[in-house]
């Protein structure tokens, strides 16, 4: 499968399980896995926390 981002190929092992998260080793994009059905695996775009700060 390649990265949506930059067209890299993203290295997903055989064993990753829904909810994992996958870095694109050129750009660095999160993705989650959102599913799979077989060998079809379906991506999203992790989501990412950011610091509040205590506010």
């Amino acid at each position: 499968m390649n990265c949506p981002e930059c067209d890299a190929e993203l290295g997903i092992p055989d064993d990753a399980d829904t909810g994992e998260i996958i870095s694109c080793p050129d750009c660095g994009a999160d993705y989650e896995i959102a599913g799979r059905d077989g060998s079809d695996v379906k991506l999203k775009q992790a989501e990412t926390v950011g610091e509040d700060w205590g506010e």
